[in-house]
């Protein structure tokens, strides 16, 4: 299959060109409020935003641990304009630098503190946390598959509550339209294995990791997955995506919820947690600007051993499909055929790319609602499984 145009940082009009003009400079303005930075923090966070709209890409000074790592990603852009840059390293570089002007990499008194971690904690302590944990309730006693449908579509749509979006919504609605549904298809790839290792891809924390979750819990203890494997952000990154911290914080609520079907959906994630039912990686691949296609062959042989493997999120799709002006009705299997083990996306649309789907669905969305790739209205459960799967 012939490549389509990537996506870039720059394009006038564009989604992503609103990220960085107005998403960003509302994103650098929360970071400097979260924190007594000193002056110097916040004038290197004020100087990012500027170069990041006005300058041109550099490479990181030689010192940085992975200098060399993106001086290789960037070659092709360095002294060219942030706008030129494909989205997907541009955005990226975005965040690696936020940290670096934050002073989270280097000793001092803001190593290891998360720039975004007081709005990932504000937000597990809101009412519509508690509200989700009380209807906890009423599914630990229903039976039968609506539960699992249940719990994967909050899974699935709980990536509106991611903190970015938030930032530029126009609207809080918390549900929308399920563009393509292969929820039946990936429960076959499960139930058809013998004792399923599941690994989940976790996107954003706070509101949304709680029901990602349940729904693990739920896959463990109907007999769906033998044992999981959460794969996380090994540090900060694009304002809310889950750290191993992040799990703890998300843990601990459910843990100490005054909901008792929420503190044993806690209390069985952490028994696993010690045993080895549930593990945790903290790849560097995932905080990289580059595509699964490209992903180091330590993390696709991990994968490769998998009976299914989630992806959940926005960016993850990105990353999944690659991040480039493909045709909505572009097949997505044969964009994921590469990957290599059976994958499932769970993704709320919020930015450009967008497959799978067939053309006179892609033609009455463009007449009913012109926005429908970014404002986060829309979703879609995508599934490759192997190769003569059902």
């Amino acid at each position: 299959m012939g490549q389509a145009p990537p996506v870039v940082a720059g394009a006038p009009g564009s989604f992503a060109r609103s990220v960085f003009t107005e998403r960003h400079p509302k994103l650098i303005e929360q970071v400097a409020g979260a924190h007594p930075y000193r002056p110097g923090e916040r004038a290197a966070l004020r100087q990012l935003l500027d170069v990041s709209l006005h300058g041109v890409l550099e490479p990181l000074p030689s010192g940085a641990d992975d200098a060399d790592r993106w001086r290789s990603w960037g070659a092709e852009w360095w002294g060219r304009s942030w706008g030129e840059a494909p989205f997907l390293f541009a955005e990226s570089y975005f965040y690696r630098l936020l940290l670096d002007a934050v002073g989270y990499l280097r000793p001092g008194p803001w190593h290891g503190v998360d720039p975004f971690g007081p709005a990932k904690r504000a937000e597990l302590t809101g009412p519509a946390v508690a509200a989700e944990l009380r209807a906890l309730e009423s599914l630990a006693h229903a039976g039968g598959s609506d539960v699992r449908e249940v719990l994967l579509k909050s899974a699935l749509w709980g990536n509106q509550a991611d903190l970015g979006f938030q930032l530029t919504a126009s609207s809080t609605r918390e549900s929308g339209s399920l563009l393509v549904d292969d929820s039946s298809r990936m429960w076959r790839v499960l139930e058809a294995a013998g004792d399923p290792v599941v690994h989940l891809v976790a996107d954003n924390a706070g509101r949304e990791l709680i029901p990602d979750l349940v729904l693990l819990d739920h896959l463990l203890t109907a007999g769906l997955a033998h044992r999981m494997v959460v794969h996380l952000k090994p540090r900060p990154y694009y304002v809310s995506d889950a750290t191993t911290g992040d799990l703890l914080d998300c843990l601990s609520v459910l843990e100490n919820s005054a909901v008792a079907a929420a503190r044993d959906i806690g209390g069985r994630l952490s028994a696993a947690l010690r045993s080895g039912g549930v593990g945790i990686d903290v790849h560097e691949f995932f905080c990289s600007p580059l595509p699964f296609e490209q992903m180091p062959r330590d993390l696709a042989d991990q994968f490769a051993a998998a009976d299914l493997v989630i992806l959940k999120g926005d960016l993850n799709y990105r990353r999944l499909v690659g991040d480039r002006h493909w045709a909505p009705t572009t097949s997505f299997e044969d964009l994921v055929a590469y990957f290599p083990a059976p994958v499932a996306a769970l993704r709320t649309l919020k930015s450009e790319v967008a497959v799978g789907m067939s053309g006179s669905q892609v033609d009455s969305l463009d007449r009913s609602d012109p926005n429908w790739r970014t404002n986060g209205q829309h979703a879609v459960i995508q599934i490759r499984p192997r190769s003569g799967g059902n």
